[in-house]
């Protein structure tokens, strides 16, 4: 049974299965589904499709290279049957398949050899140039946070850095139904410190539980 690869791709096109066109000169190309053979006739260029084979071979993330792949070219030379021989060929595919599957992850881990520090030194450079939009601490907060710390005998650097942690905090989650406090200057000069609930729902609430108080009362 020969196991032809795709034309376009490169993903192995089984027999009995995907598409087999035949051009005027009587050369056949076989592809391995529908997808490649629409691309191949829009006449695209495998080279530049990232989920071909023949992209990642030329962008270096396959194994082009390695005395395991010579043994799928093609062989078109007759040979007479021998059953020692076949059952000598069948262990070979085996052992060749084990070793090309090992080759291939050591070459995977080189070529993923760096990645973190890679995307560590690209997450610095952009929180870097946007320095700009991170939290920062005003004077008079800065100015508070040194005299606790002078008062407590720590480090400013600490108070701060859980300063900002804390505004973090509170500007990525809300809980819902918390309250917010504000400040409303009377008539007569004072303050008063007024809390509300999100959405207005505790004045509700408090109108409900005085209709029933007085329904209690009748």
């Amino acid at each position: 049974m020969r196991v032809d690869n795709c034309f376009f791709c490169g993903r192995p096109a089984w027999p009995s299965k995907g598409i087999t066109f035949m051009r005027n000169d009587g050369k056949s190309f076989r592809f391995c589904r529908s997808k490649c053979h629409k691309n191949f006739k829009m006449k695209r260029n495998p080279r530049k499709l990232k989920w071909t084979k023949a992209y990642r071979k030329n962008a270096g993330k396959e194994m082009v290279v390695d005395s395991t792949l010579q043994f799928a070219a093609r062989r078109n030379v007759p040979i007479r049957y021998d059953r020692e021989l076949f059952a000598k060929t069948l262990k070979a595919m085996e052992r060749i398949s084990e070793i090309r599957t090992r080759r291939e992850r050591i070459f995977y881990k080189k070529r993923m050899a760096g990645k973190r520090a890679r995307e560590v030194a690209s997450a610095r450079k952009l929180v870097a140039e946007n320095e700009h939009l991170l939290p920062r601490l005003r004077g008079s907060e800065k100015r508070r946070l040194a005299e606790e710390a002078a008062e407590r005998g720590v480090a400013v650097e600490e108070l701060e850095a859980e300063e900002l942690a804390n505004l973090r905090i509170s500007k990525k989650t809300k809980a819902f139904g918390g309250e917010t406090r504000r400040l409303r200057v009377r008539t007569d000069g004072g303050v008063e410190t007024i809390t509300e609930s999100m959405g207005g729902l505790g004045d509700i609430d408090e109108e409900d539980d005085d209709e029933d108080d007085d329904m209690d009362t009748d």
